[in-house]
């Protein structure tokens, strides 16, 4: 019957688990199937800032730079540069050798919107580009397939090469929030500029599917850009270069020339670093994207299959810590999966430029979270109530059992008061009594009395079940008690020929309950004699010791297991070597002893060896 039960508890054990295990997978896959495009590139931009907070963001040799127009420039030549100061800006900067130069200037019309000159000045400034081997005009349009050199600037512009540098955002795809995060390699199979001109520096990206962590966008490939904090490249200002005071050398530089006026929000990008209109320039936009493909290290997103593992894992991890945990243990094991995520999505990210999907996970902890803490709540309440209605159905019954006990007992007081009684009348008749008879009396009459200590007993039991014993108090001399009480047991040692020795240190009297003290240390002597062997001793000692009373009472009997000593005070226990014994008892004199010495906040202990024998200790506040 018991491995029958035991395999149905195991089989139940075993199909909640199963219950839990497939919600707990079902709930993963289900969360890894949203689209959560906002949420993962909010946490991907926090774990860039977090990189650059921990200074692990930073361009090293960069072949790189910038010149900006600004609100200084505008300020110091009276005005935007024109076409003329652009030509004489572009014979400055000629001298410095430069390998590119890219102008990043909106244009309208074929036109610069920002530049003003005559249509010779337009002429001159054709000519002065005309001294980079590679000069480039960036522009945002994209050319289609089969309409190659269509993207031209109006005569007499027409001759600066003008190439496709498009800055994407997020606008209508992805994350939809309007921040620059990728980059595009090619569009129908035309190559960018930014990768043409980065195979220059870096012979491994002429084949542009050696490119890491490139993917397919429409009829583009794109892959992330590398973010460097704001003003991680060289600047320089438009008119610092125009007068010849930078002397730096930019040899086999790339350029990009670009606006930094706050005059239009086209000038600028929001990035992963800061959403604000003004956040970044886009020439600066443009440095990162060079530096990520020369240095070929864009964040690379890790596999779906990926994503989908760590959700579920994340999923049966959280309904684990919610239903089988406490719920300390429960949250803390919580927040270490919270935490740890997070420090892994910055730590792969600063380390080894791989983006991990956070946002399934981090969702999967608080959704599951919410949503199985109301289902261990109906099963918490439900045991709670069935709790309730088990200790209620005890207390009942204990109720129950404690009236009836001392229903009991008083009615049978009064049949053992008769028992006791006839026997009296019996051994003070005139009538002799044979050996024979008077040892039947003897015996009927100390049963009954024994009988009669064990109803006390259970009558003061029931008191203490059904409504508690109160203190009556007066000022008595414990050592007056202990003589009386060693008096009233001097025939039952005499019988064992036992001797009582007692050591009592003269002392002050304390407040006390007379009758209930007496009855703690009757019930320590009593057993201290019926545990001892014949011809041993029994000592009773007491001293006063700082603001308390001590009494001691020493036996050399059968000792007490040390399994047993924990246990000797509980109501109805009796150790296993004196239940095998002949020696009579109820196992409630030790309780009763330990909850009236507590009643007067007292104390009382034991020590004991096996077959050395026991010293029961009661201290008294004095």
């Amino acid at each position: 019957m018991k491995d029958r039960l035991r395999s149905l508890s195991k089989n139940v054990l075993s199909l909640k688990f199963s219950i839990r295990f497939f919600l707990a997978v079902v709930a993963g896959v289900a969360i890894s199937s949203l689209k959560l495009d906002y949420l993962e590139s909010y946490t991907y931009d926090i774990r860039v800032r977090a990189k650059a907070a921990l200074g692990l963001s930073h361009v090293t040799n960069s072949p790189v730079a910038l010149i900006l127009i600004d609100s200084k420039t505008a300020e110091t030549l009276k005005g935007y540069p024109s076409y003329s100061q652009h030509s004489s800006f572009l014979e400055s900067l000629y001298k410095l050798d430069p390998r590119f130069v890219i102008y990043d200037f909106r244009a309208e019309n074929g036109q610069f919107l920002d530049f003003e000159g005559t249509t010779k000045e337009k002429e001159e400034f054709v000519k002065s580009a005309s001294l980079f081997s590679d000069f480039f005009v960036a522009t945002n349009e994209l050319e289609m397939k089969g309409t190659v050199n269509k993207l031209r600037l109006a005569a007499p512009l027409e001759k600066l090469d003008l190439k496709s540098c498009p800055r994407t955002s997020d606008v209508s795809l992805f994350a939809k929030d309007g921040v620059s995060r990728r980059l595009m390699i090619s569009y129908q199979g035309q190559s960018m500029l930014q990768p043409i001109i980065s195979s220059y520096y870096n012979n491994a990206i002429v084949d542009p599917n050696a490119i890491k962590g490139t993917f397919d966008v429409l009829d583009s490939k794109q892959t992330y850009i590398h973010f460097y904090p704001n003003g991680s490249f060289p600047t320089y200002k438009f008119e610092d270069i125009l007068s010849g005071k930078v002397t730096d050398d930019l040899t086999n530089k790339i350029i990009l020339v670009g606006m930094d006026t706050g005059r239009s929000s086209k000038d600028y990008a929001t990035t992963p670093f800061s959403r604000d209109v003004n956040s970044m320039t886009t020439a600066e936009l443009h440095a990162n994207i060079f530096q990520t493909l020369i240095s070929n290290n864009p964040p690379r997103q890790v596999p779906n299959s990926y994503n989908y593992a760590l959700t579920i894992l994340i999923s049966l991890l959280t309904v684990y810590a919610v239903l089988a945990l406490k719920p300390s243990q429960g949250l803390a094991v919580i927040a270490t999966a919270f935490l740890t995520l997070s420090v892994l999505g910055i730590f792969l990210l600063s380390f080894f430029d791989i983006w991990l999907y956070l946002a399934h996970p981090l969702l999967t902890i608080f959704l599951c979270y919410y949503f199985f803490i109301p289902y261990r709540l109906i099963i918490e309440n439900r045991r709670g109530w069935e709790y309730i209605q088990k200790n209620k159905l005890l207390h009942e019954v204990e109720e129950l059992k404690t009236n009836f006990i001392s229903m009991m007992s008083h009615d049978l007081k009064t049949p053992i008061a008769r028992i006791q009684g006839m026997t009296e009348v019996i051994l003070q008749d005139q009538v002799p009594l044979s050996s024979m008879q008077r040892e039947a009396v003897d015996t009927i009459k100390g049963s009954s009395d024994d009988l009669l200590k064990f109803i006390n007993a259970i009558l003061q039991y029931g008191r203490i079940e059904s409504q508690g014993v109160h203190l009556h108090k007066q000022s008595k001399d414990i050592n007056q008690l202990l003589q009386d009480v060693i008096k009233k047991h001097e025939f039952l040692a005499k019988v064992k020929k036992i001797k009582i020795k007692s050591e009592l240190e003269p002392m002050f009297p304390i407040q006390v309950d007379v009758e209930l003290m007496k009855q703690v240390f009757s019930n320590l002597v009593e057993n201290a004699i019926k545990y001892s062997s014949e011809d041993s001793t029994v000592t009773v000692k007491s001293r006063e010791e700082g603001q308390n009373v001590i009494v001691e009472i020493f036996d050399t009997g059968m000792g007490i297991p040390i399994e047993d000593l924990p246990n000797i005070f509980m109501k109805f226990y009796r150790s296993h070597n004196v239940k095998t014994s002949t020696i009579k008892g109820s196992g409630l004199g030790l309780y009763l002893a330990q909850y009236f010495t507590q009643l007067h906040n007292g104390d009382i202990s034991v020590t004991s060896e096996p077959e050395q024998g026991s010293v029961f200790k009661v201290t008294l506040p004095s």
